[in-house]
Protein backbone atom coordinates (compact mmCIF):
# COMPACT_ATOMS: atom_id res chain seq x y z
CA UNK A 1 0.00 0.00 0.00
CA UNK A 2 1.35 3.41 -0.95
CA UNK A 3 2.14 5.86 1.88
CA UNK A 4 -0.34 8.40 0.50
CA UNK A 5 -3.16 5.89 0.74
CA UNK A 6 -2.88 5.55 4.52
CA UNK A 7 -3.46 9.25 5.34
CA UNK A 8 -6.43 9.37 2.99
CA UNK A 9 -8.00 6.33 4.60
CA UNK A 10 -7.18 7.71 8.06
CA UNK A 11 -8.95 10.95 7.16
CA UNK A 12 -12.07 9.03 6.20
CA UNK A 13 -11.96 7.11 9.50
CA UNK A 14 -11.40 10.26 11.58
CA UNK A 15 -14.23 12.05 9.81
CA UNK A 16 -16.56 9.14 10.49
CA UNK A 17 -15.89 9.31 14.23
CA UNK A 18 -17.22 12.88 14.59
CA UNK A 19 -20.48 14.52 13.59
CA UNK A 20 -19.41 14.25 9.99
CA UNK A 21 -20.20 10.54 9.82
CA UNK A 22 -22.54 10.99 6.89
CA UNK A 23 -19.89 12.97 5.01
CA UNK A 24 -17.34 10.22 5.58
CA UNK A 25 -19.80 7.61 4.40
CA UNK A 26 -20.34 9.69 1.26
CA UNK A 27 -16.56 9.77 0.73
CA UNK A 28 -16.37 6.02 1.23
CA UNK A 29 -19.16 5.57 -1.31
CA UNK A 30 -17.20 7.72 -3.78
CA UNK A 31 -14.16 5.50 -3.30
CA UNK A 32 -16.32 2.43 -3.84
CA UNK A 33 -17.87 3.90 -6.99
CA UNK A 34 -14.53 4.95 -8.47
CA UNK A 35 -12.53 1.92 -7.35
CA UNK A 36 -13.15 -0.13 -10.49
CA UNK A 37 -12.02 2.66 -12.80
CA UNK A 38 -8.93 3.36 -10.70
CA UNK A 39 -7.91 -0.31 -10.66
CA UNK A 40 -8.39 -0.68 -14.41
CA UNK A 41 -6.37 2.48 -15.23
CA UNK A 42 -3.66 0.39 -16.99
CA UNK A 43 -6.24 -0.40 -19.68
CA UNK A 44 -5.90 3.25 -20.73
CA UNK A 45 -2.11 2.86 -21.03
CA UNK A 46 -2.48 -0.18 -23.28
CA UNK A 47 -5.13 1.71 -25.31
CA UNK A 48 -7.70 -0.98 -24.53
CA UNK A 49 -10.07 1.60 -23.05
CA UNK A 50 -10.43 5.11 -24.48
CA UNK A 51 -11.96 8.27 -23.15
CA UNK A 52 -14.78 9.26 -25.48
CA UNK A 53 -14.63 12.76 -26.93
CA UNK A 54 -18.06 14.45 -27.02
CA UNK A 55 -19.29 15.33 -30.51
CA UNK A 56 -19.54 19.04 -29.68
CA UNK A 57 -15.78 19.08 -28.92
CA UNK A 58 -14.94 17.25 -32.15
CA UNK A 59 -17.01 19.83 -34.04
CA UNK A 60 -15.20 22.64 -32.23
CA UNK A 61 -11.87 21.08 -33.11
CA UNK A 62 -12.84 20.86 -36.79
CA UNK A 63 -14.05 24.46 -37.04
CA UNK A 64 -13.90 26.57 -33.86
CA UNK A 65 -15.08 29.77 -35.60
CA UNK A 66 -18.09 28.34 -37.43
CA UNK A 67 -21.10 30.70 -37.30
CA UNK A 68 -23.52 28.70 -39.46
CA UNK A 69 -27.03 28.65 -37.95
CA UNK A 70 -25.91 30.90 -35.09
CA UNK A 71 -27.77 34.05 -36.09
CA UNK A 72 -29.87 34.42 -32.91
CA UNK A 73 -28.98 34.79 -29.26
CA UNK A 74 -30.96 31.66 -28.37
CA UNK A 75 -28.98 29.48 -30.79
CA UNK A 76 -25.67 30.92 -29.55
CA UNK A 77 -26.80 30.27 -25.96
CA UNK A 78 -27.78 26.71 -26.84
CA UNK A 79 -24.35 26.05 -28.38
CA UNK A 80 -22.62 27.52 -25.31
CA UNK A 81 -24.80 25.27 -23.11
CA UNK A 82 -23.72 22.21 -25.14
CA UNK A 83 -20.08 23.20 -24.63
CA UNK A 84 -20.70 23.81 -20.91
CA UNK A 85 -22.14 20.30 -20.64
CA UNK A 86 -19.02 18.80 -22.21
CA UNK A 87 -16.43 21.05 -20.52
CA UNK A 88 -17.99 22.04 -17.22
CA UNK A 89 -18.59 25.64 -16.16
CA UNK A 90 -16.63 28.45 -17.80
CA UNK A 91 -14.17 30.58 -15.83
CA UNK A 92 -16.60 33.53 -15.85
CA UNK A 93 -19.17 31.50 -13.92
CA UNK A 94 -19.19 31.93 -10.13
CA UNK A 95 -18.50 28.74 -8.17
CA UNK A 96 -21.65 26.85 -7.28
CA UNK A 97 -22.82 27.23 -3.74
CA UNK A 98 -23.94 23.68 -3.18
CA UNK A 99 -24.43 24.11 0.54
CA UNK A 100 -21.90 21.41 1.36
CA UNK A 101 -20.25 21.37 4.74
CA UNK A 102 -16.50 21.49 5.25
CA UNK A 103 -16.66 17.86 6.35
CA UNK A 104 -18.26 16.90 3.02
CA UNK A 105 -15.56 18.75 1.09
CA UNK A 106 -12.92 17.04 3.23
CA UNK A 107 -14.48 13.64 2.55
CA UNK A 108 -14.52 14.42 -1.19
CA UNK A 109 -10.84 15.40 -1.07
CA UNK A 110 -9.97 12.24 0.88
CA UNK A 111 -11.88 10.09 -1.61
CA UNK A 112 -10.11 11.77 -4.53
CA UNK A 113 -6.70 11.28 -2.89
CA UNK A 114 -7.49 7.63 -2.23
CA UNK A 115 -8.59 7.01 -5.82
CA UNK A 116 -5.53 8.85 -7.15
CA UNK A 117 -3.30 6.66 -4.97
CA UNK A 118 -5.00 3.49 -6.20
CA UNK A 119 -4.72 4.65 -9.81
CA UNK A 120 -1.05 5.51 -9.28
CA UNK A 121 -0.36 2.14 -7.71
CA UNK A 122 -1.97 0.20 -10.56
CA UNK A 123 -0.09 2.13 -13.24
CA UNK A 124 3.29 2.22 -11.43
CA UNK A 125 3.87 -1.50 -11.91
CA UNK A 126 4.02 -1.15 -15.71
CA UNK A 127 7.68 -1.14 -16.78
CA UNK A 128 8.38 1.30 -19.61
CA UNK A 129 4.93 2.82 -19.24
CA UNK A 130 5.73 5.86 -21.38
CA UNK A 131 6.90 3.63 -24.24
CA UNK A 132 3.85 1.42 -23.93
CA UNK A 133 1.62 4.51 -24.11
CA UNK A 134 3.45 5.69 -27.25
CA UNK A 135 3.43 2.31 -28.98
CA UNK A 136 -0.19 1.51 -28.13
CA UNK A 137 -1.47 4.89 -29.35
CA UNK A 138 -2.76 5.85 -25.88
CA UNK A 139 -0.42 8.86 -25.76
CA UNK A 140 -1.66 10.12 -29.14
CA UNK A 141 -5.30 9.66 -28.08
CA UNK A 142 -4.63 11.54 -24.84
CA UNK A 143 -3.19 14.45 -26.85
CA UNK A 144 -6.25 14.36 -29.13
CA UNK A 145 -8.56 14.56 -26.09
CA UNK A 146 -6.62 17.57 -24.76
CA UNK A 147 -6.71 19.24 -28.19
CA UNK A 148 -10.49 18.77 -28.39
CA UNK A 149 -10.93 20.24 -24.90
CA UNK A 150 -8.78 23.25 -25.81
CA UNK A 151 -10.75 23.76 -29.04
CA UNK A 152 -14.02 23.57 -27.11
CA UNK A 153 -12.84 26.22 -24.66
CA UNK A 154 -11.70 28.43 -27.51
CA UNK A 155 -15.06 28.03 -29.30
CA UNK A 156 -17.01 28.82 -26.14
CA UNK A 157 -14.98 32.01 -25.64
CA UNK A 158 -15.49 32.95 -29.30
CA UNK A 159 -19.24 32.37 -29.08
CA UNK A 160 -19.53 34.45 -25.92
CA UNK A 161 -17.63 37.25 -27.67
CA UNK A 162 -20.04 37.06 -30.61
CA UNK A 163 -22.92 37.08 -28.10
CA UNK A 164 -21.58 40.26 -26.51
CA UNK A 165 -21.17 41.86 -29.93
CA UNK A 166 -24.80 41.03 -30.74
CA UNK A 167 -25.97 42.27 -27.31
CA UNK A 168 -27.13 38.84 -26.12
CA UNK A 169 -27.82 37.94 -22.50
CA UNK A 170 -25.93 35.13 -20.75
CA UNK A 171 -25.33 32.24 -21.44
CA UNK A 172 -24.77 33.53 -25.00
CA UNK A 173 -22.39 36.07 -23.41
CA UNK A 174 -20.23 36.05 -20.26
CA UNK A 175 -22.19 35.88 -17.00
CA UNK A 176 -21.15 39.41 -16.02
CA UNK A 177 -22.37 40.97 -19.30
CA UNK A 178 -25.59 43.00 -19.20
CA UNK A 179 -27.16 43.69 -22.61
CA UNK A 180 -27.98 47.31 -23.44
CA UNK A 181 -31.66 47.92 -23.99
Amino acid sequence: MKPILLPALAAVVVLSSCNAGRSAMGGAEQVGAGFGEAVTAPLDDFNLRRQLIPTVLLQAEANPYDLRNLNQCTTIGAEVARLDEALGPDTDEPPRQDGSYASERAADAAAKATLDAIRGTTTDFIPGRSWIRRLSGADQHSRHVQSAIQSGRMRRAFLKGIGMQRNCAPPAAPSWFRPKR
